[in-house]
């Protein structure tokens, strides 16, 4: 097979193997010794290996054998693979471990308590269920999770999500209205009643009240994101996470902050609007605020802006000494038990019509499966949340697992992420993933394995069977102030704009389009224009890649970019030209204009000027063939000017791959300066572009047909050759 190939002795000359048809002949290469390569005689034979054609079926069954076989030490090994918790436990060390993991575990649950109650809120739900949703999350990580330190839970931009789900159907069921009437500023209704009067189609069954519907809903989606995220673990196609790039999720999860500050401000001012879905919905709400902000309740007002002058100010304390502090001050843990009490004993609810978070029930609902017919509606807002969720837990866990020294299994994270889901939605419960700011503190205050999570299980079950109910007189404007204090972290982001762009102005771009549209046009489609827009920018970049010409650095072998660096030497009569992107059908055409435009040689504006002009010269020459073809000789003469070099050599080390265009556009090019007697190499093609080009048969069985694996050798050939061109013309003419 015509080819050339590189094959390097320790402590030998570097030389190049050149294979012309089936002949082997070395050149010992030499760009200092006036671009002459001393002929060799050795035989030097360098075979590639043969490539094992893909065959299906053997895979197939391979994997079958592999996958469907049964023995005790597989089923021993499945067991351990799908519970973590059964391999690392039993060499859990005692005394090196409990006091971090109790002492971080107990700090999480107690932070745990009113997030979960707030976020609740977020999602549409009782602040019960959010208690729900954390108890079962934590419980089932440590029995899943591969990760020693996130912490998996209630997670803002998910509960928004979520709620977005829950409110449209809501809507579509008829419950928009009659739970949401204010009078006087503060909201009537009964959101612990069994029945509602009607459904939308005025049926006279009795269903569940709009609390009720809110967690079926609720709980549906959630187990078809479970379901989702186990499916992708079955199937192994997490590499689909890939396409959520750090700048994408950063600007997706401060648009969605921006999402979610807005939908809490009606708790901060005591007034009662309808919830807004859709595009714009950030706008519509904010249009809403102003037109019954004269509806404000001035008891609510007053108290967030209390608790904001306390939340803010510690957050800020346990931000900067977080170094210095054995534990970060649980100030919303403070808050919440101050204003409940301040609630309860100053008749906040009686004398001034603020709302509270009313009767939260002690113990465990009995569990009830997800309401089937509801799966076709939400089948779609689930995917987006399990990829989400997904997408999340597996960077934080693979992100602590790299900075602590051990290994996460990504798709066991997936199987827990995953059960996480499915398991809790059958208990009232909605989505779950792992949090920064919880997996943050959990690694401050000395966790070292996921006993902390049982802990917190543990400070979250005592909560629910013993203390839920005295959060009655809690005012939701003090979950409201929790919910906004906590997306400080995400607005910030903005203040990291300047950097980002130093560092890349197309990431800059994708975190810009993410969070604008994942704010102002909604939550779902903004993850989906960010998507676009970022697969956008890849194709773009690859369709008007960086290409350059190259020159040799003084007294070295290397070859650098004209345009990036000065005092490179210009090669006589070679031309080393580099494309920094895959060849292919998208940037074909562009590649082709950027040689003829770097090279300053167009050979098909050059072929058609010396076709007009030996035509030109044919129609005067009267139709006499001796004097048309004398005279077409003069014209191409006159025409063609004097070539500025008489080799290019294309670095292919940047071309990744080729597809059918790129394996054209590479024949075009040789044929094409083929036809005006320049000579086309290729150098540092990878193997994947070889085997392209062979199949493609653009190797023939002339010596201008080869592919270097260096520059150097490249250029070397061609100086030799040119010399030896030269030197058989002077013979010639003599």
């Amino acid at each position: 097979m015509a080819g050339t190939y590189l094959l390097e002795h320790p402590g030998e000359p570097q030389r190049t193997l050149l294979t012309i048809g089936m002949e082997t002949e070395i050149y010992e290469e030499s760009l200092l010794t006036n671009g002459r390569c001393p002929y060799h005689t050795d035989k030097i034979l360098l075979e590639e290996k043969e490539k094992v054609d893909f065959n299906l079926k053997a895979y197939l069954i391979r994997k079958l054998k592999k996958n469907c076989t049964c023995s005790p030490a597989k089923a021993k090994d499945l067991v351990f693979g799908l519970l973590p918790v059964l391999e690392w436990l039993p060499k859990y060390k005692l005394k090196d471990y409990i006091l971090g993991d109790f002492m971080s575990g107990l700090i999480v649950g107690i932070l745990l308590v009113p997030q979960s109650i707030a976020y609740s809120l977020l999602a549409g739900q009782e602040p019960i269920f959010g208690l729900y949703t954390s108890f079962f999350a934590c419980l089932i990580y440590f029995l899943m999770g591969t990760s020693r330190h996130i912490s998996v839970g209630i997670f803002g931009v998910l509960c928004l999500m979520v709620g977005e789900v829950v409110e449209r159907e809501l809507q579509v069921a008829g419950y928009d209205l009659q739970d949401t009437v204010t009078t006087g500023g503060h909201l009537v209704g009964d959101f612990n009643s069994t029945f509602s009067p009607l459904t939308v189609n005025e049926t006279a069954r009795p269903v569940c009240d709009r609390s009720c519907y809110a967690i079926t809903v609720g709980a549906t989606v959630t187990f078809m994101a479970g379901v989702y995220q186990v499916a992708m673990g079955l199937l192994q196609v997490g590499f689909i996470s890939v396409y959520l790039s750090d700048s994408l999720l950063s600007g997706f999860a401060t648009g969605a902050s921006f999402t979610i500050l807005t939908s809490q401000v009606k708790y901060l001012l005591g007034i009662s609007i309808p919830r807004s879905n859709g595009v714009g919905a950030l706008i519509s709400t904010w249009v809403s605020i102003f037109q019954h902000i004269h509806l404000t309740n001035i008891c609510d007002l007053v108290t967030s802006i209390l608790c904001l002058l306390v939340l803010v100010p510690t957050k800020e304390i346990n931000e900067c000494y977080k170094s210095k502090l054995k534990a970060p001050i649980p100030i919303e843990l403070f808050v919440v038990v101050a204003a409940t009490l301040a609630s309860h004993f100053g008749h906040l609810h009686e004398k001034f019509g603020s709302s509270v978070a009313g009767n939260i029930p002690t113990g465990f609902l009995m569990p009830q499966p997800p309401d089937w017919s509801l799966i076709p509606n939400v089948a779609m807002g689930a995917f987006s949340i399990a990829l989400i969720g997904f997408a999340i837990t597996v960077s934080l866990s693979e992100m602590f697992a790299k900075k602590h020294g051990y290994e996460v299994r990504a798709n066991q994270e997936m199987y827990a992420i995953g059960f996480c889901n499915i398991i809790p939605s059958f208990f009232h419960c909605f989505t779950t993933s792992a949090a920064l700011a919880k997996t943050l503190v959990k690694e401050s205050t000395g966790c070292k394995t996921q006993v902390s999570a049982l802990v917190t299980a543990l400070v979250l079950l005592l909560v629910l069977l013993v203390i839920a109910p005295l959060f009655y007189s809690l005012q939701k404007c003090v979950l409201g102030v929790i919910t906004i204090v906590n997306l400080r972290g995400a607005l910030r982001k903005f203040l990291d704009l300047p950097k980002m762009w130093r560092l890349s102005r197309v990431d800059t771009a994708i975190w810009l389009v993410t969070m604008a549209a994942s704010a102002l046009v909604s939550t779902e489609m903004g993850l989906v224009i960010g998507v676009c827009f970022s697969m956008l920018c890849v194709i773009l970049r690859s369709q008007r890649p960086t290409a350059s010409l190259l020159g040799r650095v003084d007294q070295s072998e290397i070859f650098e970019s004209f345009s990036s660096y000065r005092n490179l030497h210009v090669i006589p009569g070679v031309q080393v030209f580099r494309f920094e992107a895959p060849l292919y059908y998208v940037n074909r055409q562009a590649f082709k204009s950027t040689v003829y435009k770097l090279t300053c040689v167009n050979p098909v504006l050059m072929k058609a000027a010396e076709k007009k002009a030996e035509k030109k010269w044919q129609e005067k020459g009267e139709g006499s063939a001796h004097f048309s073809n004398k005279q077409a000789e003069v014209s191409l003469q006159l025409v063609r000017e004097p070539l500025p070099f008489h080799t290019l050599v294309i670095d292919c080390s940047a071309i990744q791959f080729l597809d059918t265009g790129g394996i054209t556009t590479m024949k075009e090019i040789f044929k094409e300066y083929k036809e005006v007697d320049i000579r086309v190499l290729l150098a540092q093609c990878n193997a994947s572009v070889r085997d392209s080009l062979r199949r493609g048969e653009y190797f023939s069985k002339g010596e201008e047909n080869l592919a270097f694996h260096s520059l150097r050798q490249a250029v070397s050939f061609a100086l030799d050759e040119h010399h030896k061109g030269a030197e058989h013309f002077h013979r010639e003419a003599n």
